[in-house]
């Protein structure tokens, strides 16, 4: 009687560790990347959206006839141009547009800087403003968000034109050990409707995917694994565990005498 309950305690201690663990298949990264050695990069143009702020410069062979379209920003120090820039900038507002000098009201939405660079600098040319504009366009508060199950969660400014999903993951400083690798949220705006794709990390499918460059705005979600949804609850870690198993073996004894 002694022995047996003492081999049914042990049995459930040991279904209850090993319940909490996690296997490789769901700690490891892309674990069929080698069907994808020497693919083909494909880099994604981002669109602008609602709430962009863009610094819009304009040049010609007539240095003067572009001051109208230009801030000064003679006055300000290196170290927070940006951030003038950005009060400084183009807001696109919530119908898609923006308020350029002398021309008006400017629909910017849905186009990429590339298009609004030679869309603006048509309409400075057809309407007689500058001819032989050169128009160079840059979003300046674009950021990604990177939540839960991260080193260091947070908004992060993106500098560059393209950036991938494992950069921004980066800059969060990469996954806990308890992330839920295989089903990560990324949530993204498109053309005003909101699209959640899952990921999966532990396959490289991702390296195919749309959700492979983040773009501005992008949130991503990273929920905990099983193994910290259980160490979570009543349970609690493996000492907790262990403390629960020792108190039931004794009464075990106890009880058996």
């Amino acid at each position: 009687m002694y022995l047996k309950s003492y081999c049914l305690c042990l049995f459930s201690c040991l279904f209850l560790i090993f319940s909490s663990c996690a296997s490789k298949k769901d700690l490891i990264y892309f674990q069929n990347a080698d069907e994808y050695n020497q693919k083909s990069i494909s880099y994604s143009t981002n669109k602008i959206q609602y709430n962009d702020i863009l610094n819009i410069q304009i040049t010609s062979r007539n240095p003067e006839a572009v001051i109208p379209y230009n801030f000064d920003n003679t006055n300000f120090g290196r170290s927070n141009l940006i951030e003038t820039l950005k009060f400084q900038g183009y807001l696109v507002s919530a119908d898609g547009t923006i308020i350029f000098p002398t021309i008006g009201a400017v629909k910017v939405i849905g186009k990429t800087t590339r298009e609004l660079e030679l869309f603006i600098g048509d309409l400075l040319d057809k309407g007689g403003h500058v001819k032989d504009a050169l128009v160079n366009i840059k979003i300046l508060n674009s950021k990604v968000t990177v939540l839960g199950e991260v080193t260091r969660p947070g908004t992060f400014t993106i500098t560059e034109e393209n950036i991938t999903f494992l950069q921004a993951l980066g800059y969060a400083g990469d996954l806990k050990i308890n992330a839920n690798r295989k089903n990560i949220l990324l949530i993204r705006d498109v053309d005003g409707v909101q699209i959640i794709q899952h990921i999966d990390l532990t396959n490289a499918d991702l390296l195919k995917s749309s959700a492979y460059y983040v773009k501005q705005n992008d949130v991503i979600v990273v929920s905990p694994n099983n193994s910290k949804i259980k160490s979570s609850g009543y349970i609690g870690n493996i000492g907790t565990i262990v403390t629960i198993a020792s108190i039931v073996l004794s009464t075990t004894i106890l009880l058996s005498r």
